[in-house]
Protein backbone atom coordinates (compact mmCIF):
# COMPACT_ATOMS: atom_id res chain seq x y z
CA UNK A 1 0.00 0.00 0.00
CA UNK A 2 1.34 3.45 -0.96
CA UNK A 3 0.00 7.45 -0.35
CA UNK A 4 -2.87 8.47 -1.85
CA UNK A 5 -1.35 10.59 -5.09
CA UNK A 6 -3.55 13.92 -6.19
CA UNK A 7 -3.26 16.61 -8.34
CA UNK A 8 -4.48 19.94 -6.87
CA UNK A 9 -7.07 22.08 -9.32
CA UNK A 10 -4.87 24.88 -8.24
CA UNK A 11 -3.39 23.94 -11.71
CA UNK A 12 -6.41 24.35 -13.60
CA UNK A 13 -9.95 25.84 -11.80
CA UNK A 14 -9.38 29.10 -12.90
CA UNK A 15 -9.58 28.12 -16.97
CA UNK A 16 -12.15 25.74 -16.81
CA UNK A 17 -16.02 27.05 -16.04
CA UNK A 18 -17.29 23.21 -16.15
CA UNK A 19 -16.24 21.14 -12.78
CA UNK A 20 -16.79 18.11 -14.94
CA UNK A 21 -14.63 18.96 -17.91
CA UNK A 22 -12.03 20.17 -15.40
CA UNK A 23 -12.08 16.92 -13.16
CA UNK A 24 -12.13 14.39 -16.87
CA UNK A 25 -8.47 16.80 -17.93
CA UNK A 26 -6.87 15.32 -14.51
CA UNK A 27 -8.41 12.11 -14.90
CA UNK A 28 -6.47 12.13 -18.28
CA UNK A 29 -3.21 12.81 -17.08
CA UNK A 30 -3.64 9.83 -15.30
CA UNK A 31 -4.47 10.85 -11.88
CA UNK A 32 -6.98 8.98 -10.00
CA UNK A 33 -7.52 11.20 -7.06
CA UNK A 34 -7.39 15.27 -6.61
CA UNK A 35 -7.32 18.02 -4.07
CA UNK A 36 -10.21 20.23 -4.89
CA UNK A 37 -8.70 23.27 -3.75
CA UNK A 38 -9.63 27.25 -2.87
CA UNK A 39 -10.40 28.24 -6.03
CA UNK A 40 -13.25 26.27 -6.63
CA UNK A 41 -16.29 28.70 -7.57
CA UNK A 42 -19.77 27.99 -6.94
CA UNK A 43 -20.70 27.49 -10.29
CA UNK A 44 -17.98 24.53 -11.06
CA UNK A 45 -19.75 22.51 -8.12
CA UNK A 46 -22.72 20.79 -10.26
CA UNK A 47 -20.00 19.22 -12.78
CA UNK A 48 -17.53 18.11 -9.67
CA UNK A 49 -20.67 16.17 -8.21
CA UNK A 50 -21.73 14.79 -11.80
CA UNK A 51 -17.84 13.85 -12.27
CA UNK A 52 -17.37 12.23 -8.54
CA UNK A 53 -21.37 10.28 -8.63
CA UNK A 54 -20.03 8.85 -11.97
CA UNK A 55 -16.23 7.78 -10.77
CA UNK A 56 -14.50 9.82 -13.36
CA UNK A 57 -12.33 10.59 -10.66
CA UNK A 58 -12.11 10.60 -6.46
CA UNK A 59 -11.22 13.43 -4.44
CA UNK A 60 -8.73 13.00 -1.50
CA UNK A 61 -8.84 16.23 0.20
CA UNK A 62 -10.39 19.86 -0.28
CA UNK A 63 -8.97 23.21 1.03
CA UNK A 64 -10.55 25.64 3.17
CA UNK A 65 -12.81 27.45 1.18
CA UNK A 66 -14.29 25.02 -0.72
CA UNK A 67 -16.46 25.91 -2.52
CA UNK A 68 -15.36 29.58 -2.66
CA UNK A 69 -18.31 31.86 -0.96
CA UNK A 70 -20.81 33.31 -3.66
CA UNK A 71 -19.46 36.36 -5.43
CA UNK A 72 -15.95 35.63 -4.62
CA UNK A 73 -14.33 34.06 -8.15
CA UNK A 74 -11.31 33.84 -7.45
CA UNK A 75 -8.90 31.77 -5.24
CA UNK A 76 -9.48 33.30 -1.52
CA UNK A 77 -8.40 30.79 1.54
CA UNK A 78 -7.90 34.01 3.98
CA UNK A 79 -10.30 35.79 2.64
CA UNK A 80 -11.98 35.13 6.37
CA UNK A 81 -9.09 34.16 9.45
CA UNK A 82 -9.34 32.18 12.53
CA UNK A 83 -7.71 34.47 13.97
CA UNK A 84 -9.39 37.29 13.71
CA UNK A 85 -11.09 39.37 17.01
CA UNK A 86 -13.76 41.24 14.84
CA UNK A 87 -17.24 38.85 15.62
CA UNK A 88 -18.38 39.23 11.94
CA UNK A 89 -15.37 37.77 10.40
CA UNK A 90 -15.33 35.33 12.86
CA UNK A 91 -19.24 34.07 12.04
CA UNK A 92 -18.26 34.32 8.42
CA UNK A 93 -15.00 32.42 8.51
CA UNK A 94 -17.01 29.69 10.83
CA UNK A 95 -19.88 29.50 8.49
CA UNK A 96 -18.08 29.18 5.61
CA UNK A 97 -15.75 26.14 7.27
CA UNK A 98 -18.18 24.48 9.02
CA UNK A 99 -20.10 24.65 4.72
CA UNK A 100 -16.36 23.13 3.40
CA UNK A 101 -16.19 20.46 6.01
CA UNK A 102 -20.17 19.57 4.83
CA UNK A 103 -18.80 19.66 1.02
CA UNK A 104 -15.69 17.29 1.75
CA UNK A 105 -17.87 14.87 3.64
CA UNK A 106 -20.21 15.12 0.30
CA UNK A 107 -17.54 14.54 -2.18
CA UNK A 108 -16.12 12.13 -0.04
CA UNK A 109 -12.91 13.84 1.07
CA UNK A 110 -10.92 12.70 3.25
CA UNK A 111 -9.25 15.86 4.95
CA UNK A 112 -9.78 19.51 4.71
CA UNK A 113 -6.47 21.60 4.40
CA UNK A 114 -6.94 24.58 6.63
CA UNK A 115 -5.05 27.89 7.09
CA UNK A 116 -4.58 29.38 10.88
CA UNK A 117 -4.30 33.28 10.26
CA UNK A 118 -1.96 35.75 10.93
CA UNK A 119 -0.63 38.33 13.50
CA UNK A 120 -1.65 41.84 11.83
CA UNK A 121 -0.15 44.70 12.89
CA UNK A 122 -1.35 48.52 12.69
CA UNK A 123 2.29 49.85 11.92
CA UNK A 124 5.61 48.63 11.30
CA UNK A 125 5.16 44.84 10.08
CA UNK A 126 8.31 43.28 10.74
CA UNK A 127 7.77 40.95 8.23
CA UNK A 128 9.11 44.10 6.01
CA UNK A 129 12.36 44.06 7.20
CA UNK A 130 13.08 40.55 6.97
CA UNK A 131 11.79 40.90 3.15
CA UNK A 132 13.71 43.81 2.88
CA UNK A 133 17.10 42.22 3.78
CA UNK A 134 16.55 38.93 2.03
CA UNK A 135 16.30 40.93 -1.08
CA UNK A 136 19.59 41.76 -0.68
CA UNK A 137 21.22 39.08 0.76
CA UNK A 138 19.37 36.17 -0.75
CA UNK A 139 21.01 33.29 1.66
CA UNK A 140 21.34 35.58 5.02
CA UNK A 141 18.77 33.46 6.42
CA UNK A 142 19.50 29.89 4.81
CA UNK A 143 23.60 29.52 6.09
CA UNK A 144 22.89 31.22 8.98
CA UNK A 145 26.38 33.00 9.27
CA UNK A 146 25.17 36.81 9.07
CA UNK A 147 25.10 38.04 12.36
CA UNK A 148 22.99 41.24 11.32
CA UNK A 149 20.48 39.26 9.80
CA UNK A 150 20.62 36.62 12.85
CA UNK A 151 20.01 39.80 15.06
CA UNK A 152 17.32 41.21 12.97
CA UNK A 153 15.43 37.95 12.94
CA UNK A 154 15.61 37.78 16.96
CA UNK A 155 14.05 41.27 17.27
CA UNK A 156 11.56 40.53 14.57
CA UNK A 157 10.74 37.04 16.16
CA UNK A 158 10.34 39.08 19.75
CA UNK A 159 7.72 41.71 18.29
CA UNK A 160 5.91 39.19 16.64
CA UNK A 161 5.62 36.82 19.49
CA UNK A 162 4.66 39.81 21.96
CA UNK A 163 1.77 40.83 19.88
CA UNK A 164 0.34 37.52 18.55
CA UNK A 165 -1.28 36.50 21.71
CA UNK A 166 -4.86 37.50 21.56
CA UNK A 167 -4.93 36.19 17.99
CA UNK A 168 -3.33 33.00 19.00
CA UNK A 169 -5.53 32.57 21.47
CA UNK A 170 -8.46 33.48 19.07
CA UNK A 171 -7.26 30.81 16.63
CA UNK A 172 -7.04 28.37 19.05
CA UNK A 173 -10.48 29.06 20.06
CA UNK A 174 -12.11 29.06 16.88
CA UNK A 175 -10.72 25.61 15.79
CA UNK A 176 -12.40 24.56 19.15
CA UNK A 177 -16.05 25.48 17.33
CA UNK A 178 -15.20 23.31 14.57
CA UNK A 179 -14.40 19.82 15.78
CA UNK A 180 -16.92 18.41 16.33
CA UNK A 181 -18.72 18.96 13.29
CA UNK A 182 -15.70 17.78 11.79
CA UNK A 183 -15.84 14.51 13.40
CA UNK A 184 -20.16 14.16 12.97
CA UNK A 185 -18.96 14.61 9.06
CA UNK A 186 -16.03 11.88 9.53
CA UNK A 187 -13.78 14.31 8.02
CA UNK A 188 -10.38 15.30 9.51
CA UNK A 189 -8.63 18.96 9.38
CA UNK A 190 -5.05 19.09 7.98
CA UNK A 191 -3.51 22.20 9.77
CA UNK A 192 -0.94 23.77 6.93
CA UNK A 193 2.46 24.96 7.69
CA UNK A 194 2.51 28.97 5.76
CA UNK A 195 5.25 30.85 4.03
CA UNK A 196 4.73 33.88 6.05
CA UNK A 197 6.64 35.31 8.50
CA UNK A 198 3.68 36.54 10.51
CA UNK A 199 1.22 33.59 10.04
CA UNK A 200 -0.10 31.40 12.60
CA UNK A 201 1.23 29.54 14.14
CA UNK A 202 5.07 30.06 14.35
CA UNK A 203 6.47 26.64 13.50
CA UNK A 204 7.96 26.09 16.88
CA UNK A 205 4.79 25.66 18.00
CA UNK A 206 2.56 23.54 15.82
CA UNK A 207 3.65 20.18 17.70
CA UNK A 208 2.09 21.73 21.02
CA UNK A 209 -0.29 23.11 19.78
CA UNK A 210 -1.94 19.87 17.98
CA UNK A 211 -1.07 17.51 21.21
CA UNK A 212 -2.95 20.65 23.09
CA UNK A 213 -6.23 19.62 21.58
CA UNK A 214 -8.38 16.26 22.63
CA UNK A 215 -6.90 13.23 22.17
CA UNK A 216 -9.80 11.74 19.63
CA UNK A 217 -9.79 15.25 17.68
CA UNK A 218 -9.86 14.92 13.80
CA UNK A 219 -6.66 17.26 13.18
CA UNK A 220 -3.47 16.43 11.73
CA UNK A 221 -0.38 18.07 10.46
CA UNK A 222 -0.53 18.91 6.84
CA UNK A 223 2.86 19.55 5.32
CA UNK A 224 3.71 22.32 2.25
CA UNK A 225 7.12 21.51 1.10
CA UNK A 226 7.30 24.69 -0.82
CA UNK A 227 6.40 27.18 2.19
CA UNK A 228 9.02 25.22 4.44
CA UNK A 229 11.58 25.77 2.15
CA UNK A 230 10.63 29.50 1.87
CA UNK A 231 10.94 29.53 5.60
CA UNK A 232 14.54 27.49 5.77
CA UNK A 233 15.18 30.82 4.01
CA UNK A 234 14.69 33.11 6.29
CA UNK A 235 15.91 31.28 9.13
CA UNK A 236 12.85 30.03 11.01
CA UNK A 237 13.55 26.48 10.39
CA UNK A 238 15.48 23.70 8.85
CA UNK A 239 13.50 21.67 6.51
CA UNK A 240 14.42 17.56 8.22
CA UNK A 241 14.48 18.66 11.58
CA UNK A 242 10.58 20.31 11.19
CA UNK A 243 9.64 17.07 9.56
CA UNK A 244 11.11 14.74 12.22
CA UNK A 245 9.40 16.67 15.01
CA UNK A 246 5.93 16.92 13.10
CA UNK A 247 6.21 13.47 11.75
CA UNK A 248 4.18 11.56 13.99
CA UNK A 249 1.26 14.18 13.72
CA UNK A 250 1.78 13.95 10.02
CA UNK A 251 -1.72 13.24 7.44
CA UNK A 252 -0.35 14.75 4.39
CA UNK A 253 1.95 16.85 1.87
CA UNK A 254 1.39 19.43 -0.93
CA UNK A 255 4.66 19.00 -3.04
CA UNK A 256 5.44 21.24 -5.07
CA UNK A 257 9.50 22.72 -5.85
CA UNK A 258 11.63 26.46 -5.59
CA UNK A 259 13.66 27.67 -7.74
CA UNK A 260 16.20 29.71 -7.38
CA UNK A 261 14.83 33.15 -7.54
CA UNK A 262 12.63 31.98 -4.55
CA UNK A 263 8.72 31.35 -6.09
CA UNK A 264 6.84 28.18 -5.30
CA UNK A 265 4.51 26.01 -6.79
CA UNK A 266 7.27 24.75 -9.31
CA UNK A 267 7.20 21.31 -10.54
CA UNK A 268 8.53 18.89 -8.03
CA UNK A 269 11.81 18.43 -8.79
CA UNK A 270 12.72 21.17 -10.62
CA UNK A 271 14.21 23.59 -7.89
CA UNK A 272 16.44 22.78 -4.83
CA UNK A 273 14.43 21.02 -2.60
CA UNK A 274 15.30 17.41 -1.45
CA UNK A 275 12.34 15.86 -2.17
CA UNK A 276 14.02 12.16 -1.35
CA UNK A 277 14.89 13.43 2.30
CA UNK A 278 11.12 14.60 2.18
CA UNK A 279 9.76 11.57 1.09
CA UNK A 280 11.64 9.50 3.86
CA UNK A 281 8.14 10.72 5.84
CA UNK A 282 5.87 9.09 4.11
CA UNK A 283 3.72 6.55 4.82
CA UNK A 284 0.87 4.57 3.62
CA UNK A 285 -2.00 6.52 5.15
CA UNK A 286 -0.89 10.24 4.02
CA UNK A 287 -1.88 11.75 1.25
CA UNK A 288 -0.13 13.51 -1.04
CA UNK A 289 -1.15 16.50 -3.43
CA UNK A 290 1.11 17.74 -6.22
CA UNK A 291 0.05 21.46 -6.06
CA UNK A 292 1.36 23.80 -9.02
CA UNK A 293 1.08 26.65 -10.23
CA UNK A 294 -1.50 27.81 -12.82
CA UNK A 295 1.80 28.70 -15.13
CA UNK A 296 2.74 25.43 -15.08
CA UNK A 297 2.44 23.37 -18.35
CA UNK A 298 0.98 20.09 -18.56
CA UNK A 299 4.37 18.68 -19.19
CA UNK A 300 5.18 19.89 -15.79
CA UNK A 301 2.59 18.42 -14.81
CA UNK A 302 3.30 14.86 -15.56
CA UNK A 303 6.92 15.50 -15.08
CA UNK A 304 6.54 16.14 -11.02
CA UNK A 305 4.24 13.59 -11.28
CA UNK A 306 6.68 10.92 -12.33
CA UNK A 307 9.33 12.47 -9.82
CA UNK A 308 6.65 11.56 -7.13
CA UNK A 309 6.11 7.89 -8.46
CA UNK A 310 9.90 7.26 -8.92
CA UNK A 311 10.09 8.27 -4.95
CA UNK A 312 7.47 5.91 -3.62
CA UNK A 313 8.53 3.07 -5.85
Amino acid sequence: MKPTLSLSTSWCSHRHTDGYAMLKEMAGLGFDHVELSHGIRITLVPGILRAVEEGVIKVASTHNFCPLPTGVVQAAPNLFEPSAREHREHDQWLRHTKRSIDFAAQVKARVVVCHLGSVSFFWFNPARKIRDYLRENREAGRHGDDAAYTALLEKCLARLRKRMGPFWEQTKASVIEVLDHAKQKGVKLGFENREKFEELPLDADYLDFLNGLPADAPVGYWHDTGHADIKEGMGLLKHREHLTKMAPRLIGCHLHDVNAKGDDHQAVGSGHIDFKMVSGFWRPEHLLTIELSPRMGVEEVLASKRTVEALLG
